[in-house]
């Protein structure tokens, strides 16, 4: 991978870990289901010229991967960061999806995975557990299963969004957001009164460009780059470095928001990521078995 491609890659782990901060300031005077409606407005608002009407047959998956990826997931993980006393137990616990996403693929869709990938899986929900023990994560259960929830939803929203055809990623981002906002809005007008808080918050207060900083920065920008680089290397090969997010994550939740991660949480963090990365990493030589044998060939 060339320097400048590994250095967008980097970036984009920056920006994706400093997200958790961003939210978690925005939902300190928004609240969380009125903040997610308003990032994904200002997310519409800047792609709509990327609309595009799916193919024929596409929108129940279409439909399915939005709600699941946007307003469930996001919903979700906000409301969890609004709960939560901490950012890193938040950051860690979300890398479940990857494991997820494996086990609902062999379900849904019908795919294998040998005894490897299965201890994988097996280690990154063990360090869930271990991090349910940490007396921070006990103390907030409800913060737990709303982070278990969203991971869920975000990787069946993954799976159905593997069945999507002829979406460019803008398009996609741009539909995920215009079919989002309808059922969160109608959620917040019925649970936070978004007309009479909205306009009670500052113009100088930090939730305004925490909200531009997660709509553009982590949405737009981080997505985009990504979807850039996946279309020039193997995804197996980019996918790897995402597992920087939640170390930075945590990093930054001890420098910015004062975490104090205990040693369970930082173990069982260690033991999610190993078996995100175990994932992966099979995942990739699975995929190389199954390509090498098609492209040999003569080279020039």
């Amino acid at each position: 991978m060339p320097v400048a491609h590994l250095a967008a890659l980097i970036a984009i782990c920056v920006i994706w870990a400093g997200n958790f901060i961003a939210a978690a300031t925005a939902v300190r005077s928004l609240e969380p289901v009125t903040f997610t409606v308003l990032r994904f407005a200002l997310v519409l608002a800047l792609l709509a010229p990327f609309l595009r009407l799916p193919r024929r047959g596409q929108w129940l998956n279409l439909l399915t991967a939005c709600w699941c990826m946007g307003a469930l997931h996001f919903g979700l993980v906000f409301v969890a960061l609004d709960r939560s006393a901490d950012i890193s137990s938040v950051a860690i616990l979300m890398q479940v999806y990857v494991p997820i996403s494996t086990l609902l693929a062999v379900v849904l869709l019908g795919e294998r995975i040998g005894w490897r990938s299965s201890a994988a899986i097996a280690l990154a929900f063990a360090g869930v557990l271990v991090v349910g023990l940490d007396p921070l994560v006990l103390a907030q259960l409800d913060v737990l299963a709303l982070v278990l929830a969203s991971a869920f939803f975000l990787a069946l929203g993954t799976i159905f969004m593997r069945r999507v055809q002829g979406v460019g990623l803008f398009s996609f981002q741009a539909w995920n957001a215009l079919l989002s906002i309808v059922p969160l809005a109608l959620l917040a007008a019925w649970m936070e009164s978004p007309v009479e808080r909205v306009p009670t918050v500052a113009l100088d207060d930090p939730a305004w460009p925490a909200l531009a900083y997660s709509a553009i920065g982590a949405s737009i920008v981080g997505h985009g780059t990504f979807y850039w680089l996946v279309q020039r290397h193997e995804i197996n090969r980019v996918t790897p470095y995402l597992l920087l997010v939640p170390v930075l994550a945590v990093v930054m939740g001890m420098l910015v928001w004062g975490d104090r991660p205990g040693p369970r949480l930082l173990l069982g963090g260690l033991l999610v990521i190993a078996g995100v990365l175990w994932v992966t990493l099979r995942a990739r030589w699975r995929g190389r078995r199954t390509v090498e044998p098609e492209t040999a060939g003569p080279q020039a």
